[in-house]
């Protein structure tokens, strides 16, 4: 109930739909109140933050921050293990096995597979729980894995963890304290690291899913608003309250 709570809380204040709560606030003053200057400055603000969040400079410089903690990995460290940490998915058998992993998702499998042929000898552990009326995370990514030629046997699927923390325990009891490949989506891996630290594991950090973009762009792709600059900005803001959050509970955590 508290996980499904603060999933609940959590996706209100993300970008769009905060500043459409604004909005619809902004146009209830004006409608039904004598607030007509309040209700038009808000709505003129909310627009003004939405347009901005859309636009790929502003948005890709809040989230590069984030991203450029760690570059990616093309080491050679002796591990036994690579652990690729469960994202957004739906499951439909009848689709293409990648196509059930959201982009968030997907890239986190392919990075972990490219580390796994460039470290032989190697097992790839997928986390993440399951959704409603739907099997879990780490069984979908293992299969999508699986259908890009990893052997079955050198997969393990830990179903049960909901969100990061519970990844790290989960898999603590896998790999002890031997070093380990952790894979995530690179806006997420900071945050990650402290909870798998915290845990006294020893992970080493590589990074998928990069998004914001540093190289040269046309024009207009810079001046137009578009949606997958939108997604960038609430990436950025998604993990800023995950780290905000992190602070405020880690002098609460139960000893390991």
């Amino acid at each position: 109930m508290l996980f499904t709570l603060k999933k609940f809380v959590g996706g209100l204040l993300m970008p769009l739909p905060l500043v459409l709560i604004l909005m619809g606030l902004a146009l209830i003053l004006l409608w039904f109140t004598r607030w007509q200057k309040s209700g038009k400055t808000l709505f003129a603000l909310s627009w003004l933050v939405l347009l901005l969040i859309s636009l790929q400079p502003v948005a890709d410089r809040l989230l590069l921050p984030l991203e450029k903690h760690y570059a990616t990995y093309h080491g050679n460290d002796p591990v036994d293990y690579i652990v690729v940490l469960g994202g957004g998915y739906t499951f439909n058998p009848n689709w293409a096995p990648s196509a059930n992993l959201f982009s968030n998702s997907l890239p986190r499998v392919t990075e972990g597979i490219r580390l796994y042929r460039a470290h032989p000898n190697t097992k790839m552990i997928f986390t993440g729980g399951a959704g409603p009326n739907s099997q879990s995370s780490a069984k979908t990514a293992a299969q999508v894995a699986e259908s890009l030629g990893v052997p079955m046997e050198d997969i393990i699927a830990l179903e049960q963890p909901k969100d990061t923390a519970e990844e790290a325990s989960a898999v603590a009891n896998v790999v002890g304290d031997k070093p380990f490949l952790l894979v995530t989506s690179a806006s997420h891996l900071p945050r990650a690291i402290k909870f798998f630290e915290a845990k006294g594991l020893h992970p080493i950090p590589a990074p998928a899913n990069q998004l914001a973009i540093t190289t040269p762009l046309h024009s207009w792709e810079r001046a137009i608003p578009a949606a997958i600059y939108l997604g960038h900005s609430e990436r950025a803001w998604y993990e800023t309250l995950g780290l905000i959050w992190q602070k405020l509970t880690e002098n609460h955590a139960p000893e390991n």
